[in-house]
């Protein structure tokens, strides 16, 4: 069984991120089987909506730390699996058709970037997310910097971004982040419902719609996504910096 499975129930296309034994960490593999993923049902004339979930526990813990401290020495291989995750994530939002994140668990760094390039959110109360790269030395750079203040606010971004602090479910609902907040027993099915409401409108109507909706929300959104990679390169230049003093003192 691959990294993502895909099922098709009706016009909704569920696409699962299906690495479980890695709490759903994304690895380059995961990342381009999403992307390829993604691709697939953007350009298939049976489906009608996109949910993205996760197989186990969790949503996803986020990028595979592992993978990110192997790559840290090489600017040019992170940049390069920086490009692969942002051009996955940006299918989400760039197809026509609706997307919907189904998250449960935990919903972290890379992964809450993923759902905020999804157009929907339906999440379970106890589930947590976070953007806590600020934590690590890092900034958000894979959609979370640019994506974030459109979803929930200016301020509010900048509270969760620059605090990196986690936040639940209930939160979620409360700030804007989540559209739906279930019951973890609720959850698929209150998602299924929702996917079935677009799925019955006409599509035409409602992908023109979302992409008129997107541009008046994110109309810089290719330009601050290149600078967040910048910014990131510049934040990775500093952490190596700070910690060759710290090893020479």
């Amino acid at each position: 069984m691959g990294l993502v499975t895909v099922e098709d129930r009706g016009a909704v296309r569920h696409v699962v991120l299906n690495r479980a034994d890695k709490r759903n960490s994304f690895n380059s593999e995961l990342v381009l089987a999403v992307g390829d993923a993604l691709g697939e049902a953007a350009n298939d004339t049976d489906v009608r909506v996109v949910i993205i979930r996760g197989e186990g526990p969790v949503f996803s813990a986020g990028m595979d730390i592992k993978e990110l401290a192997s790559l840290a020495t090489t600017p040019e291989r992170l940049r390069e699996f920086r490009r692969s995750a942002i051009e996955a994530w940006n299918l989400a939002e760039t197809m026509t058709k609706p997307t919907i994140a189904q998250i449960h668990g935990v919903c972290i760094g890379g992964a809450m970037e993923l759902a905020l390039a999804c157009d929907l959110r339906v999440v379970t109360p106890d589930s947590r997310m976070s953007l806590p790269e600020v934590k690590l030395g890092l900034l958000p750079d894979v959609g979370g910097s640019s994506r974030l203040p459109a979803v929930v606010g200016l301020g509010i971004a900048k509270e969760l971004i620059l605090t990196g602090r986690e936040f639940d479910g209930e939160e979620a609902g409360r700030i804007g982040f989540a559209n739906r907040v279930v019951a973890a027993d609720q959850l698929e099915a209150a998602t299924t419902e929702l996917a079935d409401e677009i799925a019955s409108n006409f599509a035409t109507p409602v992908g023109l719609a979302k992409r008129v909706m997107d541009a008046s929300a994110r109309p810089a959104l290719s330009t601050t996504l290149e600078m967040e990679v910048m910014a990131q390169e510049v934040s990775v230049a500093a952490l190596a910096a700070a910690m060759r003093e710290s090893t020479e003192q």
